[in-house]
Formats: structure tokens, C-alpha cells, sequence
């Protein structure tokens, strides 16, 4: 089989191998706020598979999903004579090709981000009316499930389940919002007994054979918020193990938001990354 660039997106490349499979490849490339930063973090793009190889694995009880491989020996008998394993190597994995459901499957059990700034105005969530009186980080009485749409360049932006529903029909809508919220609340469990909380974080579904299948990357720091459990106050910023805190960075820089951001300095690549490990570590924790 041949390998042909599907797609680039903002920090994965998609090659095609057949008819029947990608090779999916977690770049070190960071987004923030939809732009794609000038400096890389060095070997965040094997944390996060391995991370998303962890939660396939332990999720397959809640829905199937597209995860085939991550050992180069096997990928490289799908892919041929002309795979470059030194750019491929412990970053790539060997997934079945899906058709994709454009929509950010998003779950929040805290209210934070930008569901808080929709709070403040509106004491509501993409639609979803809360209780009056929530602080900055405060815990749902339930999770909820806020979708958006899929973009693979600019912004994505957050709609209405109904809107989902009137776009996908209710039956699809609603097997995705169940299995949404139950990865959320399985990965929000597990997370709790290693120490960090899952404030929110958010999926992407397919269908193989009119069956829908978990994709892309899942619960890792890139999609998600890992907050630090023991540290963790209602009506503060906490403590995060993902890339809040490049964000926070950028926002308290010169930069405007609009134009092609900075340079990362290094202590703020070496504390991504370190945010990055000590998640992974956490992860793999009895």
C-alpha cells in the first residue's frame, strides 16, 4: 500500500493507506486559540498517543472506536516499503477510516472557559440554563453537553443540541450525547482516583458501517482540562496538566489575538511539557 497526505490539520496529519485505513500522526505543533503557534513542544506528539492509545483501550466497553495499532513493525506491513520510520515512530497510529461527524462532541462538569464567560452574560450554556450564583470553576450538579461545530481552520462555535439534532437527526444526536456523557463521567472517575479533575473535554465520533465509533484523540491535555485534585479551589484558576497554560501565557503577553502569535519562551515549552509527563504519569497510575 502507498501513504498519501490527507489532511493537515492544526496539530495531526492524516495519511491514507488503502482504501480501508489512516495513519494518524500527533505533531508537536500547539493551537491556541485557533492559531497555530511558531514553537513546537518536543515530544508532545508521542505523550498525546500514547495518552489516546490508554483511553481507546480502557473505553471500548462505552463504544468501539477506530484504534488499530501503534507498533511501527505492524503499521509499517500495512503501509509499505516507503514508510519513514524515524518521523513516524511512537507518534503514528494505525487507525480504521470512519466518516467523520463534523461537530466537537464537548462535556463539561465545571464551569470554566469559555462556558463561564457564556455564564456571566446569560447564566446559561450553549442553551442549557443554569442555576444562578455559580463561582469560576464550580462542579455541575451534572455534566452537560455542549457541542460545537467542526472547524479545520478558524474557529469553531458553539451551538445548540438542538441545532446538532436538526442537523444529524435525534437518533444519531442522542447516541452521540449518551456516549459522550458516559466517556466523560468514566474518564472523569478515573482521573478523580489519580488526582486530577476533569473540568471538561471533547470527543469525535464517526461512523464505520452506519455504526458510530469513537476518533481522533481522547482525553488527552490537548482536548481536555486536567485540573490538579489537591489544589483545586471553587472561584479560582486551578492548577492545570494541560495547555491552559500556554494559553494563560498569551494572553497575559502583548499579544492582540488577531495577528500570527509569538515565539513560546522556554520555560514556558519546558513547563507545557512537563504539565504534559506528569499527566501521563498520573494516567498510569493503579
Amino acid at each position: 500500500m502507498s501513504l498519501k497526505l490527507k489532511h493537515k490539520g492544526k496539530v495531526r496529519e492524516l495519511y491514507e493507506v488503502g482504501d480501508k485505513y489512516l495513519l494518524m500522526v500527533a505533531s508537536d505543533r500547539v493551537s491556541a486559540f485557533d492559531f497555530i503557534l511558531p514553537t513546537e513542544i518536543p515530544r508532545k506528539g508521542e505523550l498525546l498517543s500514547r495518552i489516546s492509545m490508554l483511553w481507546f483501550e480502557k473505553t471500548r466497553h462505552i463504544v468501539k472506536n477506530h484504534f488499530i495499532s501503534s507498533d511501527i513493525k505492524e503499521i509499517k506491513e500495512y503501509v509499505g516499503a516507503d514508510f519513514d520510520e524515524n518521523y513516524f515512530k511512537d507518534r503514528s497510529m494505525l487507525v480504521k477510516k470512519a466518516k467523520r461527524i463534523n461537530f466537537e462532541c464537548i462535556v463539561r462538569g465545571y464551569i470554566t472557559g469559555s462556558g463561564w464567560k457564556e455564564y456571566q452574560k446569560h447564566h446559561s450554556v450553549c442553551g442549557i440554563n443554569l442555576p444562578r450564583g455559580l463561582q469560576e470553576a464550580q462542579k455541575l450538579s451534572e455534566p452537560i453537553f455542549t457541542p460545537s461545530t467542526k472547524a479545520d481552520e478558524g474557529h469553531d462555535e458553539n451551538i445548540s443540541f438542538q441545532e446538532m439534532k436538526n442537523t444529524l437527526g435525534a437518533k444519531l444526536a442522542d447516541e452521540i450525547k449518551e456516549k459522550s456523557i458516559a466517556l466523560y463521567k468514566f474518564g472523569a472517575d478515573y482521573l478523580e482516583k489519580r488526582g486530577m479533575l476533569l473540568a471538561d473535554t471533547k470527543f469525535e465520533f464517526g461512523l464505520l458501517d452506519d455504526e458510530l465509533i469513537l476518533i481522533d484523540e481522547v482525553l488527552t491535555p490537548d482536548s481536555s482540562r486536567f485540573w490538579d485534585k489537591s489544589s483545586y479551589v471553587v472561584g479560582t484558576n486551578p492548577k492545570s496538566y494541560d495547555k491552559q497554560f500556554v494559553r494563560d501565557w498569551l494572553k497575559g503577553s502583548d499579544w492582540d489575538g488577531k495577528s500570527q502569535p509569538p515565539e513560546l519562551p522556554k520555560e514556558i515549552v519546558d513547563g507545557t511539557f512537563g504539565r504534559y509527563l506528569e499527566a501521563f504519569d498520573k494516567l498510569q497510575g493503579d
